[in-house]
């Protein structure tokens, strides 16, 4: 359902006596000559279409000794863990939050920067928690290709939607996800355009990805990137992990051959230059980013409290 702007101006000013003003739905409904239901519709109104983003400016003690923890068995960078709420479902919920805080902390750096984006659910959650900023002095280039198998816009590439909102330069990635051939994923990378986005994405100086599995629902086959026989390929190769695309076995080492050969994603750019950051939670996406841990892939991780403590376990 579309929302019209002036539904969307009284939902904001609802929202605004509400969290900001400290107004009962009374007093709201009283001020803006409207019911006491039609209040609380607005309120949740401006809540669902993400006006009212919630911040707590507070260090929570569990959550920072976990991050500690974290940072030192694995020798990251940057660490962030967020409280679990134990009766959700949400595969994102809280890390998608995070993540965003995290993009708009570079993205409020004045010196010019390189940010290179992944693609996933929890990213594309993320952004669309992102703030509106204006900074022309970034570039933000996308790591995956952004064209989906019947040849529209891959879903959850999230340049696109990032764009909607960061007055940036962006790069996307105008390829497939994955090329039909070696010869062609050559030739797709030898063109001008596309070479400046893969030399513009290894020269990153903060990469955000996020973890996809590679068990019978993987994300690369669900939303038809690979065949089921591919990935029958990948499991018996010992591929259990993807990032942005490549396949990854148990120690973290890419699987030789198979669909990687055909991969038109930029690889994953370098710890040792790029601050690689992934944000993940679930026990569905425990063994990837244990294999992404162990194998060196990220020097950044945004999880929850439930799989901080899984994988210090």
């Amino acid at each position: 359902m579309v929302v019209n702007g002036a539904k969307l101006d009284d939902a904001a000013r609802a929202a605004w006596l509400y969290y900001v003003a400290g107004n009962t739905q009374d007093q709201i409904a009283a001020k803006l000559g409207v019911s006491r239901q039609s209040a609380q519709r607005l309120v949740s109104l401006a809540v669902s279409e993400g006006l009212v983003k919630v911040h707590i400016d507070y260090p929570i003690a569990r959550c920072l000794d976990l991050s500690k923890a974290l940072r030192e068995t694995y020798g990251l960078s940057f660490c962030e863990v967020v409280p679990t709420d134990p009766d959700s479902t949400s595969a994102t919920l809280g890390v998608a939050q995070a993540t965003a805080l995290e993009i708009e902390r570079w993205l409020r750096r004045s010196d010019p920067l390189v940010i290179a984006i992944g693609t996933g659910r929890t990213l594309r959650a993320a952004v669309e928690q992102l703030s509106t900023i204006e900074c022309p002095q970034h570039r933000v280039v996308s790591l995956t290709g952004n064209i989906a198998p019947d040849g529209s816009a891959a879903y959850y590439n999230v340049v696109f939607t990032m764009a909607d909102k960061v007055k940036a330069r962006f790069f996307p990635m105008p390829l497939p996800v994955i090329a039909s051939s070696r010869e062609e994923r050559a030739t797709l990378h030898s063109q001008p355009m596309i070479r400046t986005t893969l030399d513009l994405a290894a020269r990153a100086d903060v990469t955000f990805v996020g973890i996809g599995e590679l068990d019978d629902e993987a994300p690369l086959y669900l939303d038809g990137f690979i065949t089921r026989e591919e990935l029958g390929a990948l499991q018996a190769a010992g591929g259990l992990t993807e990032i942005v695309g490549w396949a990854f076995d148990g120690e973290g080492r890419l699987i030789e051959g198979i669909t990687n050969e055909r991969v038109a994603s930029a690889p994953i750019p370098s710890r040792e230059t790029s601050m690689v950051i992934a944000s993940a939670m679930g026990p569905r996406k425990l063994p990837g980013i244990r294999i992404a841990l162990k194998g060196g892939l990220i020097g950044g991780l945004i999880t929850n409290e439930t799989t901080a403590e899984a994988l210090l376990g």
